[in-house]
């Protein structure tokens, strides 16, 4: 529901701020740009589903080798524990453990063409053993809010963007990123825990997220001391390695199952093919609503009326130029990333700013786009608390975002 009503938000609010800009400014191009908005954005969310439709065949066909040679019950002995205390709904050894964990693994390296596939994948194995196909369950809504946190230990592809930008230094923001992307899954799964009472003090939960901290720490410190070069070239490097001894490791699974290794991907490669054409409508539909919200400038309106209540109340607005992006965020990925490269451009990739503005890209996720591309994988239309959880941990990032960035660059 509260889906719907963001949805019928943006078209309302949009409609108004334009009529508003054509009546009182005479802005006579405000409507015909939200109606070619609507035209390009549909195209967009079609553009996207179906390009989508190769990799999520890739990706569910080795997940499918993966299954049939055993993967999940690896995974569950390693991270079961953890997981039984944050997803007690999911039944020991369920499959939809080991896509959540593969999702995971490839969210935090940044690959998002990776993680999406395997990221509809778990969501559909989990509405599998949701008994009210209608309404997110509480290992759903978990699930997404996680993802939608947007934990990126490695975020290659805005380090990639700064170095195209002429960067001095396109991995300067890889620490303060890193920082910001944890306050955000951090926040969003206390959040998410309250909600559905789970104890945060369970010896086990507290010495796997003591675990993982340490983990981020020590991988802070180790690319601390490296030269931007090396920081970009050990990344791709770390990076390709793990990928492709996960896809090795699903196959010498298979092969020591003697599971038809071939016949298998095929089987799972349909599967995906079929998703991403299921998801058309639901993309299309908020990617829509999302391009007309942004055409009618409201989100320029908004960022002037945050500087103003800030000057007014004294606190420092340096880092609001780079705000956009961090708005964008839960609305689009491809819009904030143009927003961050036109605000480098303006600004400059190593000013504070444009620093602020890559901080912004990496420390949250696309929240609404998740929400209409993982529910709408599989009908749900009452996503309960989801929304709001997700973009909890999405403000928590930006906040953490600004917090590090002065830190850091001012």
């Amino acid at each position: 529901m509260v889906l719907n009503y963001i949805w019928v938000a943006f078209f309302l609010v949009a409609f108004l701020v334009a009529l508003i800009k054509l009546i009182f400014f005479q802005d006579v191009t405000v409507f015909p740009a939200m109606l070619q908005s609507t035209f390009d954005m549909a195209r967009t969310g079609f553009e996207i589903s179906i390009g989508l439709a190769g990799v999520m065949s890739l990706w569910l066909g080795l997940m499918k080798i993966g299954e049939k040679g055993g993967m999940v019950p690896i995974l569950s002995r390693v991270v079961g524990p953890f997981f039984s205390r944050l997803f007690p709904e999911i039944p020991k050894n369920h499959p939809a453990t080991g896509s959540i964990i593969m999702n995971f693994s490839a969210n935090i390296l940044g690959l998002d063409n990776a993680a999406t596939p395997l990221g509809l994948k778990a969501m559909n194995e989990l509405q599998e053993i949701n008994p009210d196909k209608d309404t997110a369950s509480n290992a759903q809504i978990m699930f997404l809010v996680l993802n939608a946190s947007g934990l990126t230990i490695i975020p290659i592809s805005i380090m990639a963007d700064r170095a195209m930008l002429h960067s001095a230094d396109p991995t300067s923001i890889f620490i303060p990123t890193l920082i910001a992307t944890f306050c955000s899954t951090f926040i969003g799964l206390l959040y998410i825990c309250i909600r559905q009472k789970v104890n945060l003090f369970d010896p086990v939960l507290l010495a796997y997220i003591i675990g993982m901290l340490c983990v981020i720490v020590a991988i802070v410190f180790y690319f601390a001391g490296l030269s931007p070069e090396q920081v970009q070239l050990q990344s791709s490097l770390f990076t390709g390695v793990i990928i492709f001894t996960v896809i090795v490791g699903f196959i010498s699974l298979g092969l020591r199952r003697k599971v038809p290794i071939f016949e298998t991907f095929v089987e799972g490669a349909k599967e995906g093919f079929a998703t991403s054409v299921k998801i058309i409508p639901f993309l299309v539909g908020m990617l829509v609503g999302i391009g007309v919200f942004r055409t009618s400038g409201t989100l320029t309106y908004i960022e002037q009326g945050i500087a103003w209540t800030l000057s007014t109340a004294g606190i420092n607005t340096d880092f609001v130029p780079a705000l956009p992006v961090a708005l964008l965020k839960p609305l689009s990925g491809q819009g904030s990333r143009s927003m961050m490269i036109e605000i480098s451009k303006s600004f400059g990739p190593d000013s504070f700013v444009g620093n602020i503005a890559s901080i912004f890209r990496g420390c949250a996720e696309t929240t609404l786009y998740l929400i209409a591309l993982y529910f709408g994988s599989v009908g749900i239309r009452k996503t309960r608390y989801a929304v709001t959880g997700g973009l909890i941990a999405d403000l928590a990032g930006a906040i953490a975002g600004i917090f590090v960035g002065y830190l850091f660059f001012h």
